[in-house]
């Protein structure tokens, strides 16, 4: 049986609010999350002259139940296109980046060297911002991974999505294991990363799934999370099981952080890189002092 959707889960898209972002990125030919997976943080977040880019086109190698992204015939890489999100990002002033991309499983390396090179674009801006990026698994590809690992980006992310008891039927395609695998090969790699992780509840698990998750994420290394409900974007995709109540996510975040993660956003609407520049801060901004500072030094070299 379909659950109610309750008073709380009424946010409401305004287009008006999309409207300036959109015009500004005009001309650029370029994807963001936002629009292809439905978010329901848009009209805020695009308001704000905030947005997530995709990159490597619109179409997924894989069929994630769960997500609006299209699955179809991937497109070639468009070398030119880091220049286009660096350029986009300027005109909106983006102060925190996050780029993200469809799974590319027909690529040798995943799409592992089109995230490196818009790293660099967005570094050759006058003013570059904080880069996060969200990467899929790359199957586990260790080179691919470690070719993002150094384009040293500000963050690296990768969710978790749901328990693994849920992998099969809304996760097709992908192993809870493997993407396991990712956060604790980038910890190891680079000890220093802010590494960030994210599930969505609502779909049918239980609370000690849940916690279990938590403990899973939390061993690899990763101190950062981000907990949100799930909602269908249409009625083909896998269906809401529950609507979690405000107060069972504040349980949930002090729970994580008993687990071990140093910050947590935790609620209805919150994704992966909503509010992102709100991980980590001090983190982040350590690392950006340390980079430019090298970049300085090898300059006067």
């Amino acid at each position: 049986m379909k659950p109610e959707r309750p008073s709380w889960v009424n946010k409401k898209i305004n287009l008006k609010d999309c409207a300036n972002l959109r015009q500004a990125l005009k001309g650029l030919d370029l994807g963001t999350v936002c629009e292809e997976a439905l978010c329901p943080n848009i009209g805020e977040c695009f308001k704000k002259s905030q947005a997530t880019f995709l990159i490597l086109g619109k179409n997924c190698t894989r069929l994630c139940k769960f997500c609006a992204v299209k699955r179809g015939a991937p497109v070639p890489v468009d070398p030119d296109e880091p220049r286009r999100v660096a350029e986009g990002a300027r005109r909106i002033r983006l102060a925190h980046a996050v780029i993200t991309s469809v799974t590319r499983d027909d690529l040798p390396d995943g799409g592992a060297q089109a995230f490196a090179d818009t790293v660099k674009a967005l570094r050759s801006l006058e003013l570059p911002p904080v880069v996060e990026l969200l990467i899929p698994d790359f199957r586990l590809n260790k080179s691919a991974i470690r070719k993002v690992i150094d384009a040293k980006p500000d963050m690296l992310a990768h969710n978790i999505e749901t328990v693994p008891r849920l992998y099969r039927e809304a996760r097709e395609g992908s192993d809870y294991a493997r993407s396991l695998g990712v956060l604790r090969f980038i910890r190891e790699c680079d000890p220093g990363m802010p590494l960030k992780s994210g599930i969505m509840l609502g779909m049918g698990e239980t609370e000690s799934e849940v916690l279990e998750t938590f403990s899973d994420i939390a061993a690899t290394g990763c101190s950062l999370l981000s907990i949100g409900q799930y909602l269908a974007p249409s009625r083909s995709h896998f269906p809401v099981k529950e609507y979690i109540v405000p107060d069972k996510f504040e349980y949930y975040r002090e729970k994580a952080v008993e687990a071990g993660f140093r910050i947590v956003l935790s609620g209805t609407y919150v994704r992966s890189s909503y509010m992102a520049g709100e991980y980590s801060k001090t983190d982040i901004k350590t690392r950006v002092i340390a980079r430019e500072k090298s970049q300085t030094t090898t300059r006067v070299l």
